[in-house]
């Protein structure tokens, strides 16, 4: 069984990257999305399993986004994604509801190993 995934990043490079890996490995990109406010709408009508969610992005950032996500579904399935360096607003990631995280670049093991955990 396929997990529906949605992948938000503002870097069309790193969303290919991210496909690229889930769909090898049984996962299906039901949407994407460039910024949070983006994701939000996108929740709200695609309903994805997992959202993996870039932290850094223009308009509105990964947190605020994954605060929105929560307040439209508490048992949404978050992983944020990070470049090094961004420990702080990882910790303020999980503390405000994401279930794991992963740090660009992306490796696929990691990658496939957050997803697992999100699933459960």
């Amino acid at each position: 069984m396929s997990k529906r995934i949605m992948i938000v990043d503002d870097a069309i490079f790193m969303r290919m990257k991210l496909k690229d890996i889930l769909e090898k490995n049984g996962y299906e990109v039901v949407a994407e999305a460039q910024n949070g406010a983006d994701a939000i709408e996108k929740y709200k009508s695609e309903r994805p399993e997992i959202v993996t969610m870039d932290i850094t992005m223009p308009e509105m950032d990964g947190i605020q986004a994954l605060k929105g996500i929560k307040k439209i579904d508490p048992q949404a399935r978050v992983v944020m994604c990070s470049a090094m360096g961004q420990q702080a607003m990882v910790m303020e990631a999980i503390q405000s509801g994401a279930v794991d995280f992963i740090v660009k670049p992306f490796e696929t093991d990691r990658v496939l190993d957050a997803l697992v955990k999100a699933g459960r």
